[in-house]
């Protein structure tokens, strides 16, 4: 394999993981609502994408090379582009709780770590008894303070997480 192919592979693969890892920022931003920052970081996306593919097109050299380069720098960009989403593009979640029974201490060490909580008193049925069904919206950056401090007052809450859209009214600190 000779220089110039080498170097065109690696163009090749740097370039897509720049530009898939801008498609994925650009649909968790979609996701969110953020439509005019989502189209800006569509623009670049697809200038990069498109000198990608007219490089690939243009050139002379072996195309099940030039394949590899430009599918791994695929894999690549999904995966660093999910990184980037994660740490850079905060929201927030609401998390479902199913006490294993009626716990108020569980209740106030939510509220002292400075989660707000809904609470549902849930009836006892022949599979259980008088349990809580505890609702909170707290920002994703919190999830795992939270879970951490439900599964230290119950390790056997049923916990389910749900990305939100949007939030209207409440308290998020």
């Amino acid at each position: 394999m000779n220089t110039s192919l080498i170097w065109l592979c690696l163009k090749i693969f740097i370039a897509r993981i720049m530009d898939v890892s801008l498609a994925t920022v650009r649909t968790m931003l979609t996701v969110k609502g953020k439509s005019k920052t989502a189209a800006c970081v569509g623009f670049v996306e697809i200038i990069i994408w498109f000198l990608v593919v007219r490089t690939a097109f243009n050139s002379d050299e072996a195309g099940i090379i030039l394949a590899i380069a430009y599918a791994g720098g695929f894999a690549a960009g999904t995966f660093i582009g999910g990184l980037i989403s994660s740490k850079f593009i905060k929201g927030t979640v609401t998390v479902q709780i199913v006490t294993s029974g009626k716990d108020d201490g569980l209740i106030s060490a939510i509220r002292s770590a400075g989660f707000a909580v809904t609470v549902v008193d849930v009836n006892e049925s022949e599979y259980s008894g008088e349990r809580y069904m505890l609702f909170s919206q707290i920002a994703s950056d919190r999830l795992d303070e939270f879970k951490a401090l439900v599964n230290e007052k119950d390790e056997k809450a049923f916990i389910i997480v749900q990305e939100s859209k949007y939030v209207y009214n409440g308290f998020i600190k």
